[in-house]
């Protein structure tokens, strides 16, 4: 994407670049300057001038101007590392718009320091890949398995590492990179080779080391971007890989309790959790017989809030929890309030992501202006022999009319609503904190492939990934990677998907799942996720908009076409997952569980279609889903590109980070400024369309944010004194549903020019 360097600037001994003998500069035979090793000597002004010449080789920036600005911040006594600090200091006070590439050079330099600073402490840079594995494996630091390859593997590994790879991310990459991810006196590139050789490390002997520097090239280039828990646990020995867990509670007592326990596990092992408490039954429900006495599904919530916060992830920040809710149930209106300044602060859960699930017939009552019931699932259960929460589709709304038939006759616990009324709770809740995340029920499991065998009862923490959960045996799980598209064209899409569906499906044989129902789930179904960010990159490119619909097909159409072609692929050569016979791929359905027929209509080629549909009944499938879209908040600054699907907030702003303030702007802001439409001031109905292309050729989900500008006069040129209304929010929203999209993540909004936003995203999706 960016110029790669062919050598750093040269430097003699483990001393400081900054320090040294000159004979070039009188300002350096005045100037002391301290050497990290505490040692005093007269600047060096020629070594600084090298590597700033060197940090600005190839880019769109005056070196000059970086030199001039660091004359005037240097002292007596001043160290070297306050040198580097203050050259990236005024490299990033340089940045603009007009000179986005101050970013890569402050990158360069952070990097530049993240080297000496490794040379210092161990004695050596790169070069010495195999000393560096056996090093962490004696101390403990990197998994054990890395020495299923011999020394000489190791050695031949280490001569495929390019430090060039580390100068191509601007400042806050580099800065997220080191910070997030490495391991102490690790260097970036070693970090990455580790986890190519571990991934690479289930194949068989005589090809592992290829499929290893394929995964390698694959991920320095940042052509693929590795979820959170695969880039920071993969090395450390007994890691889980997985990112995201979905799993549901009986309704008593020992069910709940170990469900929380689990969610405690996913959270240390650095895992984002989905809840689904849908089957507990509702405050002022029966409890061994007397009436009145449930306090409901809040203080479970609450329950989980304080884990959630108690149990961080991994010791990088707090864990997240996600807890869904069917919308029939009769806590709802409750639910929607935990997060409320007002009311008892003992029934408020602040720190979990609430989610609604809503099945069909309640979107068509929303629209309709129809009456909704909301009822006790233990009354319905206990009176009626009907477990609401496993039901979706024709089932739920034949059970969910005989229980309306029933009320007061046999069913007592209830409350009736308007289904518009309540959505409209709903929208301001959303409106005033960002949540509850919708989820709609029968979308998702109209396009599960395994019905044969259980149902969906919600989504994750991002809305991107999810399966059958079956509460006390199947837990839902699923490892994710994403494609760069920002650094792919369509004829690479096949390769690339290649390497990420073999990689996500060896991470299965690798990963140590926290809890049984995990790992069962992970047995039967070893369900995958590869995703996609930098699309907003991609069509800026190619002078492309959000409204190339046709454009954003082809491409995605690639995608899950090769991604599940790998698949089949995969079945061919270590069999088809355990779940596949009864299931809609064995009938010959494919992705969304659509027929054949659907993709001979929709398809650009959809002869290649129709035989893939023949070879996966011929051969089976590996993954039972495979394509999945996370959010990408944070990994996305990583990958140098924009985050998920979505298009950029802003073309270029600033964010406030405890390391001072950080330029962010796409890749190619300084070639395609115009072709990046800010989502603030887009319609977020172009954002659903595009999502709505986008799903069909996604067998799981996709994390939908949706961003509206409250101003007036944003989206109605026309009509300046008008802004966005609540028909507005609910007629996208509806239309949401209505495209077949299968959720709604996060909704944010500007008010009088300030953007809401929640925190930076998931990080266990590499959010």
């Amino acid at each position: 994407m960016h110029p790669t360097l062919i050598s750093a600037p040269a430097s003699s001994s483990a001393n400081d670049t900054h320090a040294g003998t000159s004979q070039g500069s009188h300002q350096g035979h005045r100037i002391q300057v301290i050497r990290r090793d505490g040692s005093s000597t007269p600047l060096n002004i020629g070594k600084i001038r090298a590597v700033v010449d060197w940090a600005c080789l190839g880019l769109e920036v005056n070196s000059i101007a970086l030199e001039a600005g660091l004359t005037t911040r240097l002292r007596e006594g001043i160290s070297t590392r306050e040198i580097q600090d203050n050259l990236i200091s005024c490299a990033l006070e340089m940045c603009s718009p007009n000179e986005p590439d101050w970013r890569y050079v402050a990158g360069r330099l952070h990097i530049w320091s993240l080297w000496k600073d490794t040379l210092v402490r161990r004695g050596y840079q790169y070069g010495q890949y195999l000393r560096t594995v056996q090093t962490k494996v004696t101390n403990g630091e990197y998994d054990s398995r890395i020495l299923t390859y011999s020394e000489a593997e190791l050695q031949e590994a280490g001569c495929w590492i390019n430090s060039d790879w580390d100068t191509d991310y601007d400042y806050a990459g580099a800065v997220l990179l080191t910070s997030r991810y490495l391991l102490p006196n690790e260097l970036p590139q070693e970090a990455l080779l580790t986890c190519a050789l571990l991934l690479a490390s289930v194949e068989a002997p005589d090809r592992r080391l290829q499929w290893a520097r394929r995964f390698y090239e694959a991920i320095a280039a940042r052509r693929i971007s590795l979820a959170t828990p695969i880039l920071a646990n993969l090395r450390v020995p007994g890691g889980s890989l997985t990112s995201c867990f979905i799993v549901a509670m009986e309704d008593n007592l020992e069910s709940i309790f170990g469900e929380i326990t689990n969610a405690a596990r996913i959270s240390k092992n650095g895992g984002g959790v989905g809840v689904n408490v849908s089957r507990i039954r509702a405050t002022g429900s029966w409890v061994m017989g007397k009436p009145n006495a449930s306090g409901g599904v809040i203080p479970w919530t609450k329950l989980l809030n304080d884990t959630a916060i108690a149990v961080n992830q991994g010791g990088r920040r707090a864990g997240a929890v996600t807890v869904g809710l069917d919308v029939w149930h009769l806590d709802v209106p409750e639910f929607l309030e935990m997060q409320a300044e007002n009311g008892d602060q003992r029934r408020k859960a602040y720190d979990i992501f609430p989610q609604l699930i809503l099945p069909d017939e309640f979107m068509r009552r929303v629209i309709n202006k129809e009456d909704w019931t909301l009822v006790d699932p233990y009354e319905v259960r206990e009176k009626m022999g009907i477990e609401l929460a496993e039901l979706w589709g024709e089932q739920f709304e034949n059970a969910y009319q005989a229980i309306e038939s029933s009320l007061d006759a046999t069913i007592t616990l209830y409350k009736r609503i308007n289904a518009r009324e309540l959505f409209k709770q709903i929208m301001r809740t959303q409106v005033e904190t960002g949540m509850p995340y919708l989820s709609f029920k029968d979308t998702i499991n109209k396009a599960n492939p395994n019905k044969h065998l259980g149902y969906i009862p919600g989504t994750n923490l991002c809305c991107e990934s999810f399966s059958n959960v079956t509460p006390g045996q199947d837990a839902h799980c699923c490892n994710l990677v994403s494609l760069n598209l920002a650094n792919l064209d369509l004829q690479d899409i096949a390769g690339v998907s290649q390497i990420a569906v073999r990689m996500l499906d060896n991470t299965i044989e690798l990963t140590a799942p926290p809890f049984a129902d995990a790992k069962s789930h992970n047995n039967k179904y070893r369900t995958i996720g590869v995703g996609a960010m930098g699309l907003a990159d991609w069509l800026a490119k190619r002078r492309l908009n959000y409204d190339e619909l046709a454009d954003i097909n082809r491409l995605f159409e690639e995608i899950g076409y090769w991604c599940t072609q790998s698949s089949m692929e995969l079945a061919k050569e270590r069999g088809a997952y355990p779940a596949f016979p009864g299931s809609d791929w064995q009938k010959g359905l494919l992705i969304g569980s659509k027929p054949v027929s659907w993709f001979q209509t929709n398809a650009a080629k959809p002869e290649r279609w129709e035989k893939l549909a023949n070879d996966i009944q011929t051969h089976g499938i590996r993954n039972s889903h495979i394509t999945a879209i996370a959010p990408n908040t944070s990994s996305s600054l990583v990958q140098g590109c924009t985050a998920s699907i979505l298009p950029v907030y802003s073309r270029f702003f600033y964010d406030k980070w405890a390391k001072g303030t950080v330029p962010i702007a796409p890749p190619f802001i300084g070639n395609c400024f115009w072709f990046y439409p800010e989502n603030k001031t887009m319609d977020q109905r172009k954002v659903v369309k595009a999502v709505a292309a986008i799903q069909q050729w996604t067998d799981t989900g996709i994390s939908m944010e949706l961003l509206f500008n409250l101003n007036a006069g944003i989206y109605f040129s026309e009509e300046p004194e008008r802004s966005l209304n609540a028909k507005d929010i609910f007629d996208t929203l509806v239309m949401a549903w209505e495209a077949g999209c299968k959720a709604i993540y996060y909704i944010r909004t500007v008010q009088k020019d300030d953007f809401k936003d929640s925190s930076d995203g998931c990080v266990a999706c590499a959010n």
